[in-house]
C-alpha cells in the first residue's frame, strides 16, 4: 500500500517516503560529479578548471526550476489538501508550460552570453575556449534540465516519489555510461562530457512529461492549463528562497573562483571544485528530506491538521541532526581517498584539496537546519521568510566571510567561510522558528 499524503508519519514512514527524493537528489548532483571525475583525470586540470568556473552559472540559472518545483508544489499540495483536485491539475499544467517556455528563453540566451561571461571570470586562452565549448553544448539541454528540477518536486507532490527516482536514477546512468564512453574511452574531452550531460538531462526532463500527458495512478495530471497570473507570482515568491539559494550560490562560488585565483592560482579553483561536487553529494541528502518531506507540511497545512505539523516539525529536526553529525564524521574519514579520486594526479594539488575538504565539511554540522527551515517556510506558503534564510545563508554571510576571513587567514579564510555562514544563519533560521511557532503551530 503507497503512503499517502494524509497518513500519520512514523520515523519509519517518514525516512521511507522521502528515500526516494534524496537518492534522485544524489543522482541529480552526480551529473556535475562524474563530468568533474572523468575530465580532470582523463583531460587535464585546465578542462576540469573550465568546468568549474562554468557550472555555477549553470546552477543559478537552473535556480528558475527550482523555484518553480518547489514554489509551484507546495502550491498545488495545499490545493490537494483543500480537496481541489481539478483546480490543483490547472496550475500543475501551467507551472509546466511555464517552464518550458522558460528553459527555451534562458538556453538561447546562455548559448550567445556565455563567453563575455566566462572573460568576466578570468578565463583566458584554452581555459575560456574550454569554458565556451562546455558551456555552448549543456546549454542545448537547459530547458529538460528545468524541466527535471521542477518534476522533482512534483513527483513527490503527486505521491509518485519512486518513480521520480527511477527517472532520476535511468538518467544519472545515462550519463555516466556516456562519459566513459566519450571521455574515458573515446577521448572526446570536455565536449564528450557536455554531450553526456545533454543526454542524462533530456531523460531526466522529458520522460516525466510524457508519463503525466497520459492517464496515470497520480494525483496529477498534464492536460489544458488555465492562466491565473496570481498563481504564477505565488509561486515565484513562494519559491523564491530556492531561486535565492541557487542563484546565490552561483554569485558566491563565482566569487570564490575570483579569490581562489588570487590566493591560489588555478590549483585553487581545481581544489575548489572538488570540493564542491563532493559537498552536491553530500548536502544533497538534505536537500532531497526537504524536498521529500515538504509536501507533506503543505498537505496537513491546507487541511489545518495541527498535530501532524508538530509531529513533522519535530521528527525533521531531529533527523537532520543525526544525519549531520553522521556526514561531519563520514566526510572526515574519507578526505584522502576522496582528494585522490579527483585530482591524485597531482601532488600539490592533492594535498590542497584534502586539506581544503577537511576545513570545509564542518560545515555539515550545521547546514542540514538552515537548508530544512527555508524549506518548511516555503511548504507553509510563507515565501519571504524562506527567502530570507536563503538570502543570508547563501549569500550575504557567504559574501562577507568569503572577502573577510582571507585577508587574515589565507586559503585556510575561503575553506572556513561557509562554515561561518551557516553559523551566523542558524541563529536567525532558530530566531524564525520561536517567532513564528504561534502563526502555525508546528512547535
Amino acid at each position: 500500500m503507497e503512503i499517502q499524503l494524509s497518513d500519520h508519519f512514523t520515523y519509519k514512514k517518514l525516512i521511507k517516503f522521502v528515500l526516494p527524493s534524496i537518492v534522485m537528489m544524489i543522482f541529480t548532483s552526480i551529473y556535475g560529479v562524474v563530468d568533474g571525475l572523468f575530465v580532470s583525470n582523463f583531460a587535464g586540470k585546465t578542462a576540469f578548471a573550465a568546468i568549474n568556473l562554468i557550472m555555477p552559472i549553470l546552477m543559478g540559472l537552473s535556480a528558475l526550476g527550482f523555484m518553480i518545483g518547489t514554489g509551484g508544489s507546495a502550491i498545488v499540495a495545499t490545493t490537494l489538501g483543500e480537496g481541489k483536485k481539478e483546480k490543483a491539475n490547472e496550475y500543475f499544467s501551467m507551472l509546466v508550460y511555464v517552464t518550458i517556455i522558460g528553459g527555451i528563453a534562458v538556453s538561447l540566451l546562455g548559448m550567445i552570453l556565455i563567453r563575455p561571461i566566462a572573460v568576466m571570470l578570468g578565463a583566458a586562452g584554452e581555459l575560456l575556449s574550454d569554458c565556451v565549448l562546455y558551456g555552448r553544448i549543456t546549454f542545448i539541454s537547459f530547458p529538460a534540465f528545468m524541466l527535471q528540477n521542477v518534476f522533482q518536486s512534483f513527483f513527490v507532490a503527486a505521491q509518485k516519489p519512486k518513480l521520480g527516482l527511477k527517472v532520476i536514477i535511468v538518467a544519472g546512468v545515462t550519463n555516466m555510461v556516456l562519459d566513459y564512453l566519450f571521455v574515458g574511452c573515446l577521448g572526446f574531452g570536455i565536449a564528450g562530457a557536455a554531450v553526456a550531460t545533454v543526454c542524462g538531462e533530456f531523460i531526466g526532463g522529458l520522460f516525466p512529461i510524457f508519463y503525466f500527458a497520459r492517464k496515470n495512478s497520480s494525483l496529477l495530471k498534464l492536460g489544458r492549463p488555465s492562466f491565473d497570473s496570481r498563481i504564477l507570482l505565488k509561486t515565484c515568491s513562494n519559491g523564491a528562497s530556492e531561486f535565492m539559494t541557487n542563484l546565490s550560490s552561483s554569485v558566491v562560488n563565482s566569487l570564490y573562483n575570483l579569490q581562489l585565483m588570487k590566493v591560489a592560482g588555478e590549483n585553487g579553483v581545481a581544489a575548489y571544485g572538488s570540493i564542491m561536487y563532493a559537498n552536491f553529494i553530500f548536502i544533497a541528502i538534505f536537500i532531497g528530506y526537504s524536498i521529500g518531506s515538504a509536501p507533506i507540511v503543505s498537505y496537513h497545512y491546507g487541511a489545518g491538521n495541527h498535530s501532524e505539523l508538530k509531529n513533522m516539525f519535530k521528527k525533521s529536526l531531529r533527523l537532520i541532526g543525526i544525519w549531520g553529525i553522521g556526514l561531519f564524521v563520514f566526510s572526515q574519514v574519507i578526505t584522502t581517498p576522496l582528494a585522490k579520486l579527483f585530482v591524485g594526479y597531482d601532488a600539490e594539488l592533492f594535498e590542497m584539496t584534502r586539506h581544503g575538504f577537511r576545513i570545509y565539511f564542518i560545515s555539515f554540522l550545521i547546514n542540514g537546519f538552515n537548508i530544512y527551515g527555508s524549506a518548511f517556510f516555503t511548504a507553509l506558503n510563507n515565501g519571504m521568510i524562506s527567502a530570507a534564510i536563503s538570502f543570508l545563508r547563501t549569500l550575504l554571510f557567504q559574501m562577507a566571510a568569503v572577502l573577510i576571513l582571507p585577508v587574515f587567514f589565507g586559503v585556510n579564510g575561503i575553506w572556513s567561510a561557509v562554515t561561518v555562514a551557516e553559523l551566523c544563519t542558524l541563529f536567525m533560521t532558530a530566531a524564525f522558528f520561536i517567532r513564528q511557532r504561534k502563526k502555525y503551530h508546528y512547535m
